[in-house]
């Protein structure tokens, strides 16, 4: 149940999308106890967006949580002409991303698991490759801190305005 597509929008104005479903058993003296873990990201398609790893015995429940969880670790991406400000490169644990700024019409050119983020994010055109590892919440996570590091310096740099 790899790469599950579950996507929807509520009142609150996030957009949900499911990234992973993952079955996970553990052997106990009574058999086995059967849960599910779910990798969830959230985005408002306006520069806000967050990942939650859900856990819990049924898969509708491990969607809620993971919902949840990822609401409330939300970050904002600086998108400017609907790309990101600068290139920049991440290493995470196995994972390493590269997400570079694209011309306008270029589009959303980005594997499945980075493509999920960018796209809640609401960033249009953006080129990205993941070079490391192929496990797909590792790449998520990697991707959403990039974003992170990417708004901090982007903060950072930026020209305060003087207004005269």
């Amino acid at each position: 149940m790899n790469n599950s597509r579950y996507s929807s929008k509520p009142e609150d104005g996030f957009e949900e999308k499911i990234v992973q479903v993952n079955r996970v058993s553990k052997k106990t003296k009574g058999g086995n106890k059967i849960g599910f873990s779910v990798l969830a990201v959230v985005g408002d398609k306006k520069g806000k967006v967050g990942v939650g790893l859900g856990k819990a015995p049924d898969v509708a429940g491990a969607i809620k949580k993971g919902v949840s969880i990822a609401k409330k670790h939300v970050i904002e991406v600086p998108i400017i002409n609907g790309t990101i400000p600068f290139e920049y490169r991440i290493k995470l644990g196995a994972a390493r991303v590269l997400l570079k700024p694209a011309p306008p019409g270029s589009g959303v050119i980005a594997g499945g698991a980075v493509r999920s983020v960018v796209a809640a994010a609401g960033i249009q055109n953006i080129s990205s490759k993941v070079l490391g590892t192929k496990n797909q919440a590792s790449n998520v996570y990697a991707a959403i801190e990039a974003l992170k590091r990417l708004a901090e310096r982007y903060r950072r740099h930026k020209k305060p305005e003087i207004k005269v």
